[in-house]
């Protein structure tokens, strides 16, 4: 069986483990001529709950200061995010710049990412074990369980190594 590996999804979500998953998959496209989808899901439930706020008063919205729509919430996370990533692409992947592109969506977060593998052509996604919701769940993220059992590309986890060194 012969295993072609084109794009590598590497799932970003800007919390501490973004860094190792992007490492990781840098490393991958190092000893192959694949590229990098560097993949971001701005999750659809917290932008819902910003919209249900500015519907109940969105006269408020624009007076007060800081308060903002569900689209102004949606397109300054995907303004940042789109700036973090450049960010550190140039900072510590500027050699391989040319193999990472990058893609934020809103959306459920593993829909978004299933729907995405199928679009973009993904042949390996490369995610963290945990993310920004590491408190539901004690050993893997929910996003990550659900790839994990969903998936239809193979998945590899990247873990933090001190947190899951053995006992001697």
């Amino acid at each position: 069986m012969q295993i072609n590996i084109y794009t590598i999804m590497a799932c970003v979500d800007f919390s501490e483990y973004t860094m190792p998953v992007l490492e990781y998959a840098v490393q991958l496209i190092r000893q192959s001529d694949a590229g990098i989808l560097a993949y971001n899901v701005i999750n659809k439930r917290d932008a819902n709950m910003v919209e249900r706020v500015y519907s109940y008063a969105p006269d408020m919205f624009v007076y007060a200061p800081g308060m903002i729509s569900a689209k102004e919430y949606v397109d300054q996370l995907t303004k940042e995010r789109t700036a973090q990533i450049q960010d550190m692409i140039k900072q510590h992947f500027f050699k391989e710049k040319s193999r990472i592109r990058f893609k934020i969506e809103v959306g459920v977060p593993f829909v978004s990412i299933l729907e995405a593998i199928e679009t973009e052509n993904i042949d390996l996604v490369v995610m963290a074990n945990k993310g920004r919701g590491n408190v539901s769940r004690v050993l893997f993220g929910s996003v990550a369980e659900k790839m994990f059992r969903h998936c239809p590309v193979p998945v590899i986890s990247v873990r933090d190594k001190t947190r899951f060194e053995r006992k001697k």
